[in-house]
């Protein structure tokens, strides 16, 4: 821009400078973004490095295991990939704030506008006894939302990642964009055997697919195709969705409640009702079988 124009048209020379910031504030962002996801994918595997030296493959875990006091296993392979995880991820971003299932929460997290989420195993029952299905989970959100996500499962050698803008990949190639339009009685359907015999009991047919036991596996293999749709019963958490979220997002589906609207993170309760996971043409459609059943009703 000329001076002259500059004398001319103040306003414009402030509102150029604001753009240019703008854009360049934008830039940095992305780039700090798809950094932060590469070292995410690294820590992550570093994670699954740890937690298969306690992995038997059919057999019980060679970790010890105690019990929480909801029913729920915690084995000492949890707790180290999760402090492993505390220390290296924190260190990334020192200024956000952390929320895990195996570490106390700091609500100290709720005025923060970024929040590292974490599963350290998600799906430990299963990693417990022999089952491949489980994977490590790490989300970074800000102002509710994922923007950058790894789900590692590194007993299926299967590595899900993503940022906010730039897709998702399994182990490093793209996953492509979903576009299912159509609800038909051959879709491959994951979802808890409760709510896959409520559908059934309310006259809707779907190729209902074997729980595996990580929800956050369920979501990513919904991104990737292996299912079609998925549905969560309540009590999902954060850290069981956070990263799987932002995969499934970035390959073109959604997340969603019963509302339709995408899921909120890092609020004081990280408990959520019943939820969809699919491609985003097919979520009406899904939701409306899911209202013919008590689940869909009470959300």
């Amino acid at each position: 821009m000329s001076r002259l124009v500059a004398l001319k048209a103040p306003g414009l020379l402030v509102k150029h400078l604001r753009h240019t910031s703008s854009r360049r504030e934008i830039l940095e962002h992305q780039l700090d973004i798809r950094d932060l996801l590469s070292r995410l994918v690294a820590v992550a595997d570093e994670a699954g490095r740890i937690a298969m030296r306690y992995y038997r493959p059919g057999g019980r875990t060679a970790a010890g295991v105690e019990w929480k006091g909801d029913g729920s296993p915690v084995t000492q392979a949890d707790l180290e990939v999760n402090a492993m995880l505390e220390r290296e991820v924190r260190a990334l971003r020192p200024e956000a704030a952390w929320l895990s299932e195996e570490s106390a929460d700091d609500t100290s997290r709720l005025s923060a506008r970024e929040v590292f989420i974490v599963d350290p195993i998600d799906g430990t029952r299963g990693f417990s006894e022999g089952d491949a299905n489980w994977a490590v989970a790490v989300a970074l959100v800000a102002d509710g939302r994922p923007v950058c996500g790894v789900v590692h499962a590194p007993a299926l050698a299967e590595t899900y990642a993503a940022a906010a803008g730039y897709g998702a990949t399994l182990n490093g190639r793209p996953l492509p964009l979903r576009d299912e339009s159509e609800v038909t009685p051959d879709l491959r359907i994951t979802c808890p055997k409760v709510l896959a015999n409520a559908l059934t009991g309310a006259g809707v047919d779907f190729a209902f697919q074997p729980k595996i036991a990580s929800l956050a596996l369920r979501v990513a293999k919904v991104a990737s195709g292996v299912y079609d749709a998925g549905f969560t019963t309540r009590d999902s958490h954060d850290w069981d969705l956070a990263a799987a979220d932002m995969v499934l997002t970035e390959a073109g589906g959604i997340l969603a409640d019963l509302s339709g609207a995408p899921v909120l993170y890092n609020r004081p309760d990280p408990v959520h009702g019943v939820l969809t996971a699919a491609p985003r043409a097919l979520r009406a459609e899904l939701r409306e079988a899911l209202g013919r059943t008590r689940y869909g009703r009470e959300g």
